[in-house]
């Protein structure tokens, strides 16, 4: 006998079979399943066959339900990096990539993308986000969602809506015009859900228009009602601050068990406040979400297993290459490793490469190939010296694993024990690392009065270092069993978040001798927490760098480039400059970096530099040198991918996806403080990154989609549809271009639209289509690129088609755009 569900689509099935398991639960139980179970998991719930699920953050790694080296994760390319490769193929894979990492650490949901877009340069996070522009930003993320879901594992586009800078981002409220909110903040969510159906969004912080983005109709209109969106509505860490978000479109409340829900919620849904069919509509969706990842018994998830793999390693170091920036070469790249003498490599960022930005993205790889490691695999280690030039480092740096022994086990590490009281252990754990972070995991740190880290470390130095800390709260340092220091460090500023992971540092100098082990001995009192991180520790032991005489650091590296046939300076940021919670005060960079280049530049005509950052900085060198590339925040094979396009081993495939400044006053879009009121106006409409450039007439440092390559392109043909288009239609452009230099490479071809005379304001043009192409030399290569005629329409209560003639673009960058064609939009 054939059953209801049986004659049913298998979707319809599905949703039966999900509100018969629902019509299984009580109130509380339905409320209890709304808000987290602890930091990293959500509820199970036995009598319907559903387990935990564990999400994990994700942008550029995933780093699984605990923060602990000892379990290593793959550390990938920045999205910064990734969206400089201007290829949704690299994105895809990076998707795909993720989610084996994800299932290999027991993970069903990747908290990413980051949406987000670069509307001022000063965005502390933007590494952590593709780019100014919403549809290079859309494509990516798309791609990016649907690799990830190939291999059965969710992901979560974040944060919606409008947190595009950090300041104050709990509190802050976006203020924006409907227009720029649909046609630039709205647009950069949309394809990641209407085409690649996204399981989970993640609601943001701030505030939009004076509603909290967790309280916000935004989550409804345009997310459900018009996306089609069916998915999690998962808040951001402690984002659900009352009672009324229940009746938004909020789904989950993260983190738990705690929260603003709860009981709160049972009794407002039995008084009648907020009518229980909201409660079910969220826990279907939680539970569907179940299904999918295969945590619902019963239901086959979207995929058991991952279908796409390959080494993570290899396609890090590809994707490096894939999104590296080339906007200077006068030829003396790439460089000939059996011919070229001797190599200078300066910077700190060489030694201590910045990978990764800060905060919740931070992943902890097993290894990473630094520049100067890369450089000198390539080149020979004798062929290439090493210099610092200019300090970067501000805080205390870890400890080398390599030259600490742990007291107890011998052991390269230290040990770490939990104290109740002052002598009662209650929690000890041998561990590979002197920055250390707990978030979830065994060690109880609630339970816990006091932790003590010890070690043996042994220099490589003669003399006096500066050994210390940082963290939140109140700790001693004891050297050789001596009480050396004992301070309480206070973190400065309101943000949560980067209170805990970038702290304020405490050291104190130590005379130290080459391999002479030194006992080192370190205590920190737990003070009760009241807030979301009651139960989570951050603390880091290490050096300080010696900042005592930066003249002659520059004297040392110019001296070195001068006697070197390359000279080859890494320049970057640090963790104080870039990273969650806190925006920058400035585009310099740290230090005297500039003043390094300056000098090495002088000393050594071939002099090339490689900018380590994950979002534009000045370069008020950039004439004097040879030769720039701009690697952001490369991934694990950081080191080995800069070498691969040193030596033309790899092609520097990347292009800009964020205007690059010449000086900070020159940026038209700038602020990202909110105002006395807590408001934060975006008064710019619709013109931000190039748009708002073009409109000011103002000429960057490097514009918007420009790179250089190791070939020369000339496009010859662009051809568009004679006949008028009408809305909502696909309009199909075709390009031709011929390689014509002497070897194979990439280009990157752009497609913009004007609109002169147009009735309302609109960008003097803007950003519908992209490929990358590439070729052998001598080589044609054809491209059709699909522009949806949506892209130009404007926001007035709707999509609006201004009638008329068009003019579309095509180039590689958004000035360099030789060929043009007209498009006739029929009315």
């Amino acid at each position: 006998m054939e059953t209801l569900t049986s004659k049913l689509s298998p979707e319809a099935a599905s949703d039966h079979r999900l509100k018969a398991l629902l019509a299984k639960l009580m109130l509380e139980d339905k409320v209890q399943l709304l808000t987290g179970r602890d930091f990293w998991t959500t509820w199970p719930m036995e009598k319907i066959g559903l387990r935990r699920m564990l999400v994990s953050d994700g942008p550029s790694g995933v780093r699984g339900e605990v923060w602990d080296e000892r379990e290593p994760s793959i550390n990938f390319p920045s999205a910064a990096a990734i969206s400089s490769s201007w290829d949704p193929a690299i994105a895809d894979r990076l998707g795909a990539a993720s989610a084996v990492e994800a299932r290999r650490k027991g993970v069903d949901v990747v908290l990413g993308p980051t949406i987000n877009l670069h509307r001022s340069p000063l965005g502390g996070r933007h590494f952590e986000a593709f780019s100014e522009d919403p549809v290079l930003t859309g494509e990516l993320a798309a791609a990016y969602v649907a690799g990830v879901q190939r291999n059965g594992v969710g992901a979560t586009p974040k944060h919606y809506v409008g947190n595009d800078s950090e300041t104050d981002r709990f509190t802050v409220d976006v203020l924006v015009d409907e227009r720029p909110l649909r046609e630039l903040y709205l647009l950069a969510f949309e394809k990641a859900i209407v085409e690649s159906r996204a399981w989970l969004v993640m609601s943001a912080y701030n505030a939009v228009n004076g509603a909290t983005a967790t309280e916000n109709e935004l989550l409804e209109t345009p997310l459900n009602s018009e996306w089609g969106f069916d998915g999690v509505v998962i808040s951001d860490w402690t984002a659900v601050r009352s009672i009324n978000s229940a009746n938004a479109s909020q789904d989950l409340v993260m983190p738990g068990p705690d929260g603003p829900w709860g009981p709160a919620l049972v009794s407002a849904v039995k008084c009648g406040k907020i009518p229980e069919a909201s409660i079910d509509r969220k826990v279907l969706r939680i539970l569907q979400l179940a299904a999918r990842v295969g945590a619902l018994e019963g239901f086959d998830p979207v995929q058991a297993e991952p279908v796409d793999r390959e080494d993570p390693g290899a396609f890090c170091r590809e994707a490096s290459a894939a999104g590296t920036v080339m906007v200077k070469n006068d030829g003396v790249l790439p460089l000939d490793s059996a011919s070229v003498g001797k190599i200078a490599v300066i910077g700190n960022n060489a030694l201590q490469a910045r990978t990764q930005g800060g905060g919740s993205a931070t992943v902890l790889p097993e290894k990473i190939v630094t520049p100067l490691d890369g450089i000198r695999a390539a080149f020979g280690k004798d062929k290439v010296s090493y210099n610092v030039g200019a300090v970067v480092q501000e805080g205390v740096a870890e400890l080398p694993l390599e030259q600490l022994t742990n007291p107890v086990t011998g052991d390269p590490g230290l040990r770490v024990r939990f104290f109740a009281s002052t002598d009662e252990e209650i929690f000890a754990e041998d561990r590979r690392s002197t920055a250390l972070v707990w978030f979830g995991g065994d060690a109880p740190i609630a339970e816990s009065s006091m932790v003590q880290f010890h070690t043996l470390y042994t220099p490589e130095v003669t003399g006096t270092i500066r050994l210390g800390f940082a963290t939140a709260g109140h700790g001693r340092i004891f050297v050789d069993g001596q009480l050396r220091h004992e301070a309480t460090i206070v973190p400065v500023g309101t943000d949560l978040g980067a209170a805990f992971l970038a702290p304020p540092s405490e050291t104190v100098p130590v005379h130290v001798t080459t391999g002479i082990p030194v006992d080192v001995r370190v205590e920190l009192d737990i003070a009760s927490q009241a807030d979301a991180l009651s139960n989570a520790l951050s603390i880091t032991i290490g050096t300080e760098a010696d900042h005592s005489d930066p003249d002659a650091l520059i004297i040392e590296a110019a001296t070195a480039a001068r006697e070197s046939d390359v000279a080859v300076v890494v320049v970057g940021t640090n963790s104080r400059v870039e990273s969650e919670g806190y925006d920058r005060s400035s585009l310099n960079l740290p230090g005297q970096q500039d003043r390094l280049v300056h000098a090495v530049a002088a000393a050594n005509p071939r002099t090339i530099v490689i900018v380590n950052s994950g979002s534009p900085v000045l370069m008020p060198w950039r004439h004097d040198v040879a030769a720039t590339l701009i690697g952001y925040f490369g991934g694990q094979e950081f080191g080995n991918a800069l070498a691969d396009i040193l030596t033309g081993a790899a092609e520097p495939g990347g292009r800009l996806p964020t205007t690059w400044p010449a000086t900070e006053g020159s940026v038209p879009v700038l602020n990202t403080t909110p105002d006395a009121d807590g408001k934060l106006r975006y008064d710019e409409g619709i013109h931000i990154g190039y748009r708002a450039w073009l409109k000011a007439g103002t000429t960057p440092a490097y514009e918007f989609g420009y790179g250089l390559g190791y070939t020369t392109w000339t496009l010859h043909s662009f051809e568009v549809p004679a006949t008028p288009v009408s809305p909502d239609e696909v309009l199909p452009v075709a390009v031709s271009l011929t390689n014509t230099g002497n070897r194979a490479g990439k280009q990157v071809v752009q497609i913009y639209a004007e609109k002169s005379g147009s009735a309302v304001d609109r960008p003097v043009r803007w950003l519908v289509a992209s490929t990358p192409v590439w070729a052998e030399a001598g080589e044609t290569v054809s491209a059709v690129l699909n522009v949806p005629t949506r892209l130009l329409a404007y926001w007035d209560n709707g999509w609006t088609y201004e009638p008329g003639e068009y003019q579309l673009r095509a180039g590689v960058s958004v000035t360099d755009l030789p060929a043009a064609a007209t498009v006739v939009v029929a009315p």
